[in-house]
């Protein structure tokens, strides 16, 4: 069985938790709680990349994944 290391990205906002794998297009989920999301994401990224492997599609893993922030005033 292969390991991949995937980012994850989840973000609050008034509705829950909203979280994705943009390594993965179209793979995204969303969750009541932070751990709810964290829970539902790795389930849909397993799947994602089962059904890709199924298809025997490449899955591209990043190489470097830098997280930050900014602020803009306008």
């Amino acid at each position: 069985m292969k390991k991949y290391t995937m980012p994850i990205i989840i973000e609050k906002d008034k509705y829950g938790y909203y979280a994705e794998c943009p390594a993965l297009q179209g793979c995204y989920t969303q969750g009541a709680t932070y751990e709810e999301a964290l829970a539902n994401i790795k389930d849909a990224v397993a799947l994602h990349i089962q059904d890709r492997r199924a298809k025997r599609e490449k899955i591209e893993v990043p190489e470097l994944v830098s997280v930050t922030t900014l602020e803009i005033a306008s």
